[in-house]
C-alpha cells in the first residue's frame, strides 16, 4: 500500500511540475556562428555567407527569454575576445546584412545585464 501511495506521488509531482526549456548555450552560439568568422574577420568577403546568416537566425529564434538574450550578448562578447582578427564594425553590422533584427546591438561595449 505504501508502495502504491509513492508511486501515485510520484506520478502527480510528473504531472504538475512545469515543464523546462534547455537555455541557450555559448556552445550553440559558438556553432551558430562557426560559419561567419571568415566574413567576421573580413576574409569572406563583402556579405556573409547563408550559412552564416542562417545561424544568426538560429541564435535569435532560440534566445526566446530574457536569460537567453543576456546569455547569448555574453557569450558573444566573450568569442569576440578570443577571436583574433575579429573586426567589431562587421560584428555589428552582421545581424543587419543578415535581415536579422535582434534586440541588442553586438559590440564589446555592450551591457548585456540590460538587455530585456
Amino acid at each position: 500500500m505504501a508502495g502504491l501511495k509513492l508511486v501515485s506521488l510520484l506520478l502527480l509531482c510528473m504531472v504538475v511540475a512545469p515543464m523546462t526549456t534547455q537555455a541557450i548555450t555559448c556552445g550553440q552560439v559558438a556553432s551558430s556562428l562557426g560559419p561567419c568568422l571568415n566574413y567576421l574577420k573580413g576574409a569572406g568577403g563583402t556579405a556573409p555567407s547563408a550559412a552564416c546568416c542562417n545561424g544568426v537566425r538560429g541564435i535569435n529564434s532560440a534566445a526566446k527569454t530574457t536569460a537567453d538574450r543576456q546569455t547569448a550578448c555574453q557569450c558573444l562578447k566573450s568569442a569576440a575576445n578570443g577571436i583574433p582578427g575579429l573586426q567589431p564594425k562587421l560584428a555589428e553590422s552582421l545581424p543587419g546584412n543578415c535581415n536579422v533584427n535582434i534586440p541588442y546591438k553586438i559590440s564589446l561595449s555592450t551591457n548585456c545585464q540590460s538587455i530585456k
